[in-house]
């Protein structure tokens, strides 16, 4: 079968196999080639992280089954293939949700451990590796172990953030967040630029559970960096339940709707949306966490060709410098990126390729057009200069000597790989594109 990230620029023929459940896991990994196997789980990383072009791969779907959950202590034990969406309606009327939330219910669990992913409430709760108490794990060679940060130490390490060349994961122990109601009280408000916007986040993230940021990026001079922030607290009480209404993009647009144009026009519209003076309101989790969700298919927007999304993450001693110089690249570049974000996060994760560290973090979206990768080639640059790193669940176009550089880890993490998987076993686009797996 095909299989393609949700860029829509990298795509994989594979052969699939989906196993009836933990006990045919090692059976997979054993009849993997000599390009071996990697999961893929929701299709909602970007690029090629969970693509394996002319090998195996294991579709998760049925490994989806919820085993326990103690109301008591929150803990949880799931199989990979459960999407943050079956943890929302399952347990949020109960008054649990997930610790944390990437920007889409889609999301696996396994994707999550395997990506070490973030949400808009880092600054407090760290990223989702940061909450899982162990996991069972396959081996490369079909045999299962527990791994936690007391039992295998160094694999567990390697496993978070590890983008999915450990093993194949077949549960996951983590805690869940008791949370007062189904809604947060959010509040929106304009910021004239970039300046204001890191002294408002510095504000902000201490006090407000939820941070994040929109960034007009083509707005200049004296306007650079201006948008919207919204902060948000758990409420009090549960707004009334409502059955979810879903569009979606039924084609592909053409390539010519997105441009510096029409972007231009929609950053105008979303800027002046939030009254002058900000606005509070209730809105459902649902809707505040995965906003993108309301659109299925929304990445057709970008047409055929698909789209990269750049994330960095730079250092809280060189973002308010380094920041600028990404928006002014991006800016005089002309490209059209109205998907962008700016957060703040709070600190390391606990995987060797785990992507936060204390700093900002600026995401953005931008059409597969020719002279693309000239702009990406600029921001990979300027992100190293500054100390900061690319996400690699979002990439599909970072080198192999810029990912050495910005992964201080790799070492730590090659050196797990070599002693479990000498055969590699595991492997991906991602990991032959970034060198990781080299055969022996």
């Amino acid at each position: 079968m095909s299989l393609c990230g949700w860029g829509r620029t990298t795509y994989a023929r594979v052969s699939a196999c989906t196993p009836p459940g933990r006990t045919g896991v090692g059976e997979a990994i054993a009849a993997a080639d000599d390009h071996g196997l990697i999961v893929y789980a929701g299709g909602r990383s970007y690029g090629d992280v969970a693509l394996n072009n002319g090998g195996r791969t294991l579709l998760s779907a049925a490994l989806k089954r919820i085993y326990s959950f103690d109301p008591g202590s929150g803990e949880l034990v799931c199989g990979p293939g459960v999407t943050f969406n079956d943890l929302l309606h399952r347990f949020l009327p109960d008054g649990y949700m997930a610790p944390v939330n990437p920007g889409t219910g889609y999301v696996s669990v396994g994707g999550a451990v395997a990506n070490d992913v973030h949400g808009k409430n880092h600054d407090h709760a760290g990223s989702f590796g940061d909450h899982v108490l162990w996991m069972d794990l396959v081996l490369p060679d079909g045999k299962p172990v527990r791994v936690s940060p007391d039992e295998h130490p160094d694999l567990f390490a390697a496993t978070i953030g590890g983008i999915g060349l450990t093993g194949v994961i077949v549960a996951v122990c983590f805690r869940m967040q008791k949370v007062p109601s189904n809604a947060v009280v959010l509040r929106e408000e304009r910021v004239p630029d970039l300046d204001a916007f890191l002294s408002r986040l510095e504000e902000v993230r201490s006090g407000r559970t939820y941070t994040v940021g929109w960034i007009d990026t083509l707005a200049r001079g004296s306007r650079l960096g201006r948008g919207i922030l919204e902060s948000a607290d758990p409420a009090h009480e549960s707004l009334p339940s409502a059955t979810s209404r879903r569009a979606r993009v039924p084609v592909d647009f053409p390539g010519f709707v997105l441009n510096s144009w029409t972007v231009r026009a929609f950053n105008q519209l979303y800027y002046r949306r939030v009254p002058r003076g900000g606005r509070e309101r209730r809105v459902q989790f649902e809707r505040f966490l995965y906003p993108l969700d309301a659109l299925l298919d929304w990445n057709r927007i970008y047409g055929k060709r698909g789209f990269f999304q750049f994330q960095c993450v730079l250092p809280e001693g060189t973002g308010a410098a380094g920041l600028p110089r990404l928006l002014e690249e991006i800016s005089r570049s002309r490209a059209s990126s109205f998907l962008t974000t700016l957060k703040t996060l709070g600190g390391s994760g606990r995987g060797y390729l785990s992507f936060p560290m204390r700093g900002y973090t600026l995401a953005l979206d931008f059409p597969n057009k020719p002279g693309i990768e000239v702009l990406l080639g600029r921001l990979v640059r300027i992100t190293l200069e500054y100390g900061g790193r690319t996400y690699l669940a979002k990439d599909a176009w970072l080198s192999a000597g810029a990912f050495q550089q910005m992964y201080p880890g790799l070492k730590k993490f090659v050196r797990v790989l070599e002693e479990i998987d000498p055969e590699v076993r595991m492997n991906s686009d991602l990991a032959r594109r970034l060198q990781i797996r080299l055969p022996h």
